[in-house]
């Protein structure tokens, strides 16, 4: 065989404007993402692992492949990986101290509270929330606290529902607080770590497309919605958080990704501090 056709057949396929433009439109119409331009040599790289992997030799055919699986399966791992699943425990660690010192102690005394992870990846999030609670509040935050911890991807939400984690992964939590929360395991598995039941039981895990509107009449008392908008266009931004701001109760709570800002969108939200935003309290049915 010449040798031009052997590197034909291990070149990396080429992303073709036309293809590029489906792609991307086909991600902004699903699930709000914005791949301009200047993205183009990312989602190539991206994509074309998934491509060797299921035998595809251009983007047109797995353009088709995605559009054609009715189950929603390939469009989930698509977004998968166009976006970072990056996150960590404590992530952004003032939202937590805020959580735990000002606004939990104005709530404790609820029989229930609400809480939304909105975009929960992983699962390090509502951990994080659950974790955070605990330390102030013990038995009556678990009795109390209700987590709802949403994201597209089923495949991290598997991994989120688990609750295993290996131990690298809490570096820098102090010991006697992984002790409380946390099982080690042991032979095979003596590497990772198993959130208590107690931990697991304040928290639901469910699959939302966060452009969709959340059915019901759900309201909550804090919103994490954090290093998701980054991925949108400015009107996707503001109409996202008006979303969130409609399920927030009065006087509730948003946080956003510090590398994030709400400055260049309407939205009716309090400033509050960096990534921090309160819904304003009406008064006499006007806020």
């Amino acid at each position: 065989m010449p040798s031009s056709t052997l590197l034909s057949l291990d070149a990396a396929p080429v992303l073709h404007p036309a293809e590029f433009e489906k792609i991307r439109r086909l991600a902004y119409e699903h699930c709000g993402i914005d791949l301009h331009n200047g993205k183009q040599s990312l989602v190539a790289a991206r994509l074309s692992k998934k491509l060797r992997e299921l035998g595809l030799r251009t983007f047109q055919e797995y353009y088709d492949h995605v559009t054609a699986d009715r189950s929603g399966a390939a469009m989930a791992t698509m977004i998968d990986f166009l976006t970072s699943n990056h996150t960590s425990f404590f992530r952004e660690p003032r939202h937590f101290d805020f959580l735990r010192k000002t606004i939990y102690p104005t709530l404790r005394t609820r029989p229930e509270i609400h809480i939304w992870s909105a975009a929960c990846s992983s699962g390090e999030e509502p951990y994080s929330i659950a974790m955070s609670l605990l330390e102030e509040g013990g038995a009556e935050a678990a009795a109390s606290v209700c987590i709802k911890a949403t994201d597209i991807s089923t495949r991290v939400l598997e991994t989120a529902r688990r609750g295993i984690y290996p131990s690298e992964r809490f570096q820098g939590i102090p010991m006697p607080v992984l002790q409380r929360y946390l099982l080690k395991g042991h032979n095979a598995s003596a590497d990772r770590f198993r959130f208590r039941n107690e931990v697991r039981s304040m928290i639901t895990f469910e699959h939302f497309n966060l452009m969709e509107s959340i059915p019901g009449s759900y309201r909550c008392s804090v919103i994490f919605c954090r290093n998701i908008m980054i991925y949108f266009d400015k009107p996707t931004q503001q109409s996202l958080v008006a979303r969130l701001s409609a399920r927030l109760e009065d006087g509730g709570y948003l946080f956003i990704g510090h590398s994030e800002s709400l400055n260049a969108i309407s939205h009716g939200l309090d400033y509050v501090s960096p990534a921090t935003y309160r819904k304003p309290v009406r008064q006499n049915g006007r806020s």
